[in-house]
């Protein structure tokens, strides 16, 4: 599960840049699973601070509370803040099957297989898939086969490896998510996590990845078919 607790904020001063928004800061513990804050500000006194963990199981409120208050109190010139808005929210990471079409009708966002199994990620491809069954709609009868092009193999194996180095714990995702944002320039690695990269774009990002929990991944994904 991605599970995330966030917090709408104001400050007593101004401290943030609402140009800027902050994706992923590693930089809190990582007992739980793999751990992460991203903070999306809307003027210099507001913003969203949000805490993200990985793992099989969501936490105790008061776990999400604790990295929160901690992580804000933390950020330079911060002496004192606001809760206006408190959310809360899981998203399934899995490679399950979800089919676009049942009963008579086109299933959309994680109903329809659109939540990115590797990061949870939803938003955009619920456009790109909304936008696919309206010219589907426009040229053909509603059916299971007049539906828009599925997803391209590759990144479904992708996701089913980080996936497994994940649940079994061969390296963490802090490990992974900081090699391939400080090796990679962030064009090709948004290009990579939307599925519209090539093969030779991915396999340059690829190489930059920590080599053994991949292949240790790939071991167990083929090992059974082997056998």
């Amino acid at each position: 599960l991605q599970h995330f607790k966030g917090w709408m904020i104001e400050t007593a001063s101004p401290v943030f840049d609402p140009g800027a928004a902050t994706l992923m800061d590693f930089r809190v513990n990582q007992e739980a699973g793999t751990s992460f804050v991203y903070t999306l500000p809307f003027s210099p006194t507001r913003a969203l601070v949000e805490y993200t963990v990985f793992s099989p199981a969501i936490l105790p409120d008061t776990r999400y509370n604790q990295a929160l208050e901690q992580y804000i109190k933390a950020i330079p010139g911060i002496t004192g803040f606001t809760v206006l808005e408190s959310e809360f929210g899981v998203i399934p990471m899995t490679n399950s099957f979800f089919p676009w079409f049942s009963r008579g009708m086109y299933n959309i966002g994680s109903a329809g297989g659109r939540t990115k199994p590797s990061s949870g990620y939803t938003f955009r491809f619920i456009q790109q898939q909304s936008a696919a069954i309206v010219q589907v709609l426009k040229q053909a009868a509603l059916s299971p086969a007049s539906r828009p092009a599925d997803i391209p193999a590759r990144f479904t194996f992708y996701d089913d490896l980080l996936l497994q180095v994940l649940d079994k714990k061969y390296t963490g995702g802090r490990e992974i998510f900081t090699d391939l944002f400080s090796k990679n320039q962030p064009e090709s690695i948004f290009k990579f996590l939307d599925n519209e990269s090539s093969p030779a774009e991915e396999l340059r990002l690829i190489s930059t990845l920590p080599v053994i929990p991949f292949l240790r991944a790939a071991a167990a994904r083929f090992l059974p078919f082997i056998r």
